[in-house]
């Protein structure tokens, strides 16, 4: 089952829980839904981000710092869900947390919470037997990168265990944002597209809306992340929530959906 986007090219927006808080994760939240994100990948923090760059990496360490645990953003992402039926949610995560929690735990908790679907950074799909029966088994769509760098034997893997969308990965290394899209980001979601029909979403340095109008000529959604996390950190206490429902806005064309 794929994600309905609302408009092409669909919006995935990054955050990371609880940063600056929990409260303020969810009122940022909100407002990005109420100014066209499709999608929120909600966060988990965890004391060491290899696959994030330094922005979400000092996000990750302040929500850590303030006791964010992997059972208070299952809570955020009730609350959310409670108030927002129609967004899509997708709990964001490196394995650590969830294995220490325990899969099948993990698995039923975030049903519960009202999650899509969960998205591990470092699950690959060679080794995902367990992690994908206990998705299918709650209902869960878990979600996979592809990097520029996979055979195509590897996309076809991804394609075919991924629900919901896949990720698709703009260039080799670490978040962050970029003045322009990766050359051969577009080859890429061609190839993923060879093994199937779910949507494409393209993250990794998209960053504006000429990045968005462009990558909507070739993929199906944009995932946004270090650029909304390094506007929170550079935002007056209390003010995030509207500065994040102002750039999600402008990543939009200023159109409210």
């Amino acid at each position: 089952m794929p994600i309905l986007f609302n408009k092409k090219p669909g919006l995935v927006v990054y955050l990371t829980a609880g940063d600056p808080d929990l409260a303020t994760t969810r009122e940022m939240a909100l407002a990005a839904i109420d100014n066209g994100a499709d999608v929120i990948e909600l966060g988990v923090p965890f004391s060491d981000p290899l696959a994030d760059g330094p922005v979400i990496q000092r996000a990750s360490e302040r929500a850590v710092a303030r006791g964010t645990r992997l059972t208070d953003v299952l809570v955020i992402c009730k609350e959310i869900r409670e108030a927002r039926p129609a967004g899509g949610i997708i709990l964001f995560s490196y394995l650590n947390p969830v294995v220490r929690m325990g899969m099948a735990a993990f698995a039923q908790a975030a049903k519960a919470a009202g999650a899509d679907g969960v998205l591990l950074t470092d699950m690959i799909v060679e080794e995902a037997e367990e992690y994908l029966r206990m998705m299918r088994e709650n209902d869960l769509m878990p979600v996979f990168l592809a990097a520029p760098t996979s055979p195509d034997e590897r996309l076809k893997a991804i394609a075919t265990h991924s629900r919901g969308f896949v990720y698709a990965i703009s260039r080799v290394g670490i978040t962050g944002t970029q003045t322009e899209l990766a050359n051969d980001a577009q080859g890429l979601v061609e190839r993923i597209k060879k093994f199937t029909t779910l949507p494409v979403a393209l993250g990794f340095g998209v960053s504006t809306a000429a990045h968005v109008k462009a990558l909507g000529a070739f993929a199906d959604a944009a995932v946004v992340g270090s650029a909304i996390v390094g506007l929170i950190e550079k935002t007056e206490a209390g003010k995030e929530a509207q500065a994040v429902g102002a750039f999600v806005r402008g990543l939009r064309g200023g159109d409210l959906p």
